[in-house]
């Protein structure tokens, strides 16, 4: 009978009747009911209620009964901790049952409860097991290490049991011996500083003899382990190869790729001269082609190493073409990548047999792998000099067929090949210009106008095929547009009488009609160059170009030593270093291979910094979105400088004025080059509106944040300060402040994401306070916020939320919710961002209220060494809301007599007495009247605050 039956009840009182049944005597029934709660515990129900009933079945010799409780306590030890503590007694007595499988399987279990409480408790009958006289329970305890280091590190290193787990690599077991290699390089890949496998030449020994009798898996760990030793000498770097060899026979693709990654790691070491060094060679090609036969998401696998292996040493498999031939029931992921691999092999031995396989699937069905035989066609000519010939009438064979991508991506590789072999292949142009209609792809498109511009000496009707492109400008794509203008400015170039309406419709078109700053700015440039000097547009235009290399895809070289170091690894497949895809804590250790000992050259070139450099050593060379815009936005723009331009070369670039002058001075408002065509002028509306405008109002007027109303009132406005630092907010911080403008509040915002997921659904919430001050909208983040961008939000606020007096007053508890979580956090806000626009009271009124508010009521402050007079004073108050109802001089002394209310309706007035003192600095006095005194302190902040900054 199978075990479905245990899934199947639907009694009402199913926890009670489980509970009878694993308190029956009758051992049968016991193990029933244990199944039955297994069984509901893995579809999900919550059978916690039975831990003390199913921790009591412990007792027990039965292994099959043990193994279940074991697996329950796994899934509930963290839910109920204290409850497992029961437990520990049992846990202690299994390590020393006399059956092997038991202590074995005690210890296995204290490994997976990741309960702080328990572990402690666990720590005697683990060191009792690492030192078992059975095999089996030894090796089960050193994978437990791993497992507490990874709940309790300290606990591990205090408790020495790094130590004993460095004592089992000398075991006599080869599985012990494994289990512990993976354990110590499992912790020391969480803590890459501690040199906690420290292997020497005999340790390394042990480990060799233990390699031919582990099973598999404990081959890769070993095997994993000998890739992070370097070797003293090349003797000893050979020797380890001679041994590692043999597993390159194994049947298991793993193993046969730890010990491919071992070799080609240690190769490094051996000299190219060496006999051994060519058997090598030799050994390592048949067990990466038998890895070929496996089934095809191997074979991938088994592809993307060789592809990096064939990058790193050619002639292992350059006899071996015929392997990677295509068979015609290959998945396609397969097919690309063995095409990829045969380029990489291309020879002039081999170039005849690779032409004609390439040419045969470029008549294949499936679209992509034509397109890529196709330019893998291109890349053989181009990599191969002896066979392009072949390979550019391969191509005209290929466009005669007429299908269309075939035609298109013909186009594209041969215009590569023009580059490589310049005033060769030319005559081929007449039948690609045959093909111009039929192409749609913007790559083939721009590849053809390419050639036309290139060669339009050669070709008579260049003019006509390129106005053709020219009338669907708009509609083309960016790549399109921009070798269409080049190629009709090289067109112009070279035959300037016949093309100057052409010329000067592609130059308005790009400059006037489009909107796309590549296409305007390149524009411009050509539109300078030609209007002032011919001569120098000629040189810069058509100028030589470079030829082009054979290999554009090769992986540079420091990231390919890296990757031969992660062979068999994800990081091989994904052709990145594990940082690039790695998160989280674990430190990842970026490995190189060893230098060559034999020869006196080093691999690591002097201007890079070495591999173990910490981070901070090394230089940004690419500066963060972050840094970048705040360059931008640092930008010194001041006002139009008046009178001759500067000459740019004697300026420093802080000081250039980017928006001011210099755009006149494209529009060509300046004296024509002598010599130059009769050019007019690019119009002056060809440029965004506010680009021309006058740069006084600095950056708010560039990106019009505000409009002419807003800078009005310009009460003083704090920097941002940290509120909430993302160390409290699972990566999220949150800096802001407040600002008045025109009677409406609000709270500047900037979300920084430090964590490493996205945060999303952000909201916002406060809690009640003393003015009521509460979201007048939502809290709209409007993408997603990736980690590490910053967005800078402004929040509207208003003052009819609840009210409730908060200690001190001017207090606001915040809430903010995404995603992730709810964060909480409190600022103080500056009172003068609730003083109202009608604060001025008149003279009789404030005379009146003066006198009608007790003296009690009135508050004295000093504010020392303000940097202002009396008139300086007015206005900068003024600007805060801050009112002067009367002034007067009394004894050489000023008195301003102000007004301002809150936006509760409560009045404060104030008398303010300038003292004259030193010229530069004065002395102030300030008496405060106000109905409710416990505002006047925030009052003389606000004071303070504005006449200070």
């Amino acid at each position: 009978m199978t075990d479905s039956k245990y899934f199947t009840t639907t009694k009402k009182g199913e926890i009670f009747e489980l509970k009878a049944e694993l308190n029956s005597d009758k051992k049968e029934k016991k193990k029933e009911a244990v199944k039955k709660v297994i069984a509901s515990m893995t579809v999900g129900k919550d059978v916690s209620a039975l831990f003390p009933d199913v921790v009591n079945c412990m007792q027990t010799d039965n292994l099959e009964l043990k193994k279940l409780v074991y697996l329950y306590l796994m899934n509930y030890a963290k839910s109920q901790p204290d409850m497992a503590i029961m437990a520990v007694n049992t846990f202690v007595k299994d390590c020393e049952d006399p059956n092997p499988l038991i202590r074995a399987l005690a210890v296995r279990t204290m490994g997976c409860i990741r309960v702080d409480k328990i572990t402690e408790y666990l720590c005697e009958p683990l060191r009792k097991c690492l030192k078992d006289e059975d095999p089996y329970v030894r090796k089960t305890a050193a994978v437990c290490v791993a497992k507490l280091h990874d709940i309790n590190a300290q606990l591990v290193e205090d408790q020495g049991f790094l130590d004993t787990l460095k004592d089992l690599i000398s075991d006599s077991n080869p599985m012990v011996v494994a289990n512990a290699v993976a354990a110590l390089s499992e912790i020391a890949e969480s803590h890459p500083s501690s040199n906690l496998l420290d292997l020497n030449p005999q340790s390394i020994n042990k480990l060799l003899t233990a390699l031919n009798e582990c099973t598999e898996w404990g081959q890769i760990f070993i095997l994993d382990c000998l890739a992070n030793y370097t070797p003293k000498d090349d003797r000893e770097a050979q020797s380890i190869c001679e041994r590692v060899t043999p597993r390159l026979s194994h049947a298991n693709s793993a193993v046969v790729l730890s010990a491919v990654k071992v070799l080609m790691k240690f190769m490094e070491m051996l000299s190219k001269d060496l006999d051994y060094y060519g058997t090598l060679l030799k050994k390592l090609a048949p067990p990466l082609v038998t890895l070929l036969s496996a089934e095809p998401e191997l074979q991938y696998v088994a592809l993307r190493n060789i592809n990096l292996i064939v990058q790193k040493r050619p002639e292992i498999l350059k006899h071996e073409m015929k392997v990677f031939f295509v068979k015609y029931n290959d998945p396609i992921y397969v097919k690309l990548e063995k095409l990829d691999i045969m380029i990489r092999l291309a020879s002039q031995a081999n170039i005849a047999q690779v032409l004609a396989e390439l040419k045969e699937y470029a008549t294949e069905v499936d679209v992509d792998f034509v397109r890529k035989a196709v330019r893998a066609i291109g890349r053989c000519a181009i990599k191969v000099e002896q066979s392009a010939e072949r390979c550019v009438s391969t191509l005209l064979d290929l466009i005669q067929t007429k299908v269309n991508y075939v035609v298109q991506e013909a186009i594209v590789v041969i215009k590569d090949i023009f580059r490589k072999y310049p005033n060769k292949y030319e005559s081929v142009i007449a039948t690609l210009c045959e093909n111009l209609d039929s192409l749609d792809e913007p790559e083939a498109r721009a590849a053809m106008i390419w050639i036309v511009g290139e060669y339009a000496e050669r070709i008579d009707n260049a003019d006509e095929l390129l106005e053709s492109f020219l009338e669907g400008f708009h509609d083309e794509s960016t790549q399109v547009q921009l070798q269409l203008l080049t190629a009709i400015v090289k067109l112009f170039l070279k035959k300037p009488t016949e093309t100057q309406e052409l010329v000067q419709q592609v130059l308005s078109l790009a400059t006037q009609d489009s909107d796309n700053p590549d296409l305007r700015d390149r524009g411009y440039i050509y539109w300078r160059l030609l209007s002032t000097d011919p001569v120098a547009a000629k040189e810069v235009v058509l100028a030589e170009k470079p030829l082009i290399s054979e290999e554009t895809d090769l992986i540079e070289p420091t990231l390919l030593d890296e990757l031969i170091c992660y062979i068999g690894t994800l990081a091989s497949v994904y052709h990145k270093p594990p940082s690039a895809f790695v998160e989280g804590g674990r430190g990842v250790v970026h490995k190189s291979l060893p230098p060559r000992t034999a020869s006196s050259e080093s691999t690591e070139s002097p201007e890079t910094a070495p591999a173990g450099a910490p981070p901070g050593e090394q230089l940004d060379v690419i500066p963060t979105q972050g840094d970048l815009l705040g360059d931008l936005l640092n930008l010194d723009l001041g006002p139009p400088v008046s009178g001759p331009p500067l000459a740019t070369s004697s300026v420093q670039m802080g000081a250039v004025d980017l928006l001011g002058g210099g755009l006149d001075s494209l529009m060509g408002d300046e004296p024509e080059g002598i010599g130059a065509p009769n050019f007019v002028a690019p119009p002056a509306a060809a440029v965004p509106a506010n680009l021309g405008a006058p740069m006084g109002s600095g950056l708010s007027d560039l990106f019009d944040l505000t409009s002419s109303v807003g800078t009005l009132s310009g009460s003083y406005v704090a920097p941002k300060a940290v509120w909430l630092p993302a160390m409290k907010a699972k990566g999220l911080e949150i800096s802001g402040t407040f600002t008045r403008q025109v009677g409406s509040i609000t709270m500047d915002l900037q979300l920084t994401n430090k964590a490493l997921q996205v945060m999303t659904d952000f909201a916002i919430q406060f809690n009640r306070n003393s003015f009521g001050l509460a979201p007048a909208a939502p809290l709209q983040v409007h993408a997603p916020l990736s980690p590490n961008q910053t967005v800078e939000i402004s929040l509207p606020l208003n003052t009819v939320g609840s009210v409730m007096k908060m200690e001190p007053l001017n207090n606001l508890q915040v809430a903010v919710k995404n995603n992730i979580d709810v964060f909480y956090f409190s600022t103080l806000y500056p009172l003068h961002i609730l003083f109202v626009e009608d604060g001025k009271m008149d003279r009789q009124m404030f005379l009146a209220t003066w006198k009608d508010i007790p003296n009690e009521n009135e508050a004295q402050f000093q504010i020392r060494d303000c940097p202002l007079n009396a008139e300086a004073v007015s206005s900068r108050l003024q600007s805060s809301n801050i009112f002067t109802v009367a002034k007067r001089n009394v004894e050489g002394q000023d008195m301003l007599y102000q007004s301002l209310k809150l936006t509760n309706g409560i009045w404060v007035l104030a008398e303010l007495r300038i003292q004259p003192g030193n010229p530069n600095f004065t002395d102030l006095e300030l008496s405060l009247k106000c109905r409710a005194p416990e505002v006047s302190q925030h009052v003389y902040q606000a004071y303070e605050t504005i006449l200070k900054n």
